[in-house]
């Protein structure tokens, strides 16, 4: 054999060589069965009893959970209040709600700037509420508010952008509310809820929210034996609501919304991580462990029904996470978490988990 061919033969081996040592990798990078999107990391539990239905509210670093529903046949509501240092990753107990809060369940909860705010819930007595109580981390004391404005409900749902926090939708135990009110906890006694004008959402308890750069997203719920598939925006600076695609597949003519079969619900939580929402837990009569995402630059959203995102129910430490709704979230905008919540009519939870968006979990 002369020297060109043997060089050439040499080559071709290499080169084949070589190939099959790639190919492993490549099919790794290519092959999207391998793998889902997300890892869930478990974190500390709440030191204090179970439950579902809570109300919370985060303010720097630390997320705060209080009230809600653990079923037992003695003290079934709660008035409690627990505070997680998310860096630290440990509880501590702070001052329950004064016994004129009473103790209560599916009340909602916000933040205005250094302060927390819980309103509206069902009572130990089961009667609907209104009341509003301020919470001061630098005292550890609880004030009462004025009460909120739009009446008794419960399953209602808040945000806070800028110096105030909104409350609207819920049911007052005959109809459902598509109402919301705006909280000045700076105006004076008398007048610290305003009605927000030109709201557009539908009637719905147990739906969420979520702000990305002081815009509100309001999804979710249920009303009159259905799950709504609205999706709307509120811009407060303007005063407009906003009507986005649905959560749903409803246009027949695009594709985008192809994959949208799963994404209505009641009782789930919401969160920002780094200018996304992601949308947690809930349930349609059967509890859910999914997660959706949506991108507020597209108007689009990506989620479990193509089996490319971690359930949340599917831990990287193998522990299970499960289906849950009526629990409650902490965001800090750039990490979220899941914690407590109802797994069954007689079940409740005390765990927590952590969302870590950007890594993959090995199938």
């Amino acid at each position: 054999m002369n020297v060109t061919v043997w060089n050439s033969t040499k080559k071709m081996i290499l080169a084949l060589f070589l190939l099959c040592m790639m190919m492993p990798f490549l099919s790794s990078c290519t092959d999207d069965d391998d793998y889902t999107v997300g890892v869930w990391y478990k974190r500390s539990a709440l030191d204090g009893p179970v439950r579902g239905y809570a109300a919370a509210f985060t303010i720097g670093n630390k997320g705060y959970i209080a009230t809600g529903y653990n079923g037992s046949a003695t003290e079934p509501f709660l008035n409690d209040l627990w505070v997680y240092d998310i860096d630290g990753n440990y509880w501590t107990q702070l001052s329950d709600m004064p016994t004129a809060a009473s103790y209560r369940n599916k009340a909602v909860g916000f933040t205005v700037g250094e302060k927390g705010y819980i309103t509206t819930g069902i009572g130990d007595n089961n009667v609907c509420m209104k009341d509003t109580w301020e919470y001061d981390p630098a005292t550890d004391a609880w004030t009462q508010q004025d009460d909120f404005a739009g009446g008794v409900r419960y399953g209602a749902l808040a945000f806070n952008i800028g110096n105030y926090g909104y409350v609207g939708t819920g049911f007052d135990t005959s109809n459902y509310k598509k109402d919301f009110y705006k909280f000045d906890p700076s105006a004076a006694t008398g007048s610290q809820w305003t009605i927000v004008s030109g709201m557009s959402v539908d009637k719905r308890m147990f739906g969420t929210a979520f702000v990305i750069d002081d815009i509100a997203y309001i999804l979710g719920g249920e009303a009159n034996s259905s799950y709504p598939t609205d999706f709307w925006s509120y811009d407060p600076s303007t005063g407009i609501c906003t009507a986005l695609r649905d959560i749903a597949d409803v246009n027949s003519d695009e594709d985008y919304d192809d994959d949208y079969d799963n994404i209505a619900r009641s009782g789930a939580v919401s969160f920002v991580i780094d200018g996304k929402g992601y949308f947690v837990t809930g349930g349609t009569g059967s509890k859910k462990s999914d997660y959706w995402v949506y991108d507020p630059d597209t108007d689009l959203w990506s989620g479990d029904s193509d089996d490319d995102y971690t359930p949340f129910a599917l831990l990287n430490s193998g522990n299970q996470g499960s289906s849950r709704v009526c629990a409650v979230s902490f965001s800090t905008g750039t990490r979220g978490f899941v914690l407590t919540g109802s797994a069954s009519s007689s079940s409740f939870l005390d765990d927590m988990y952590e969302l870590s968006p950007y890594e993959n979990r090995d199938e």
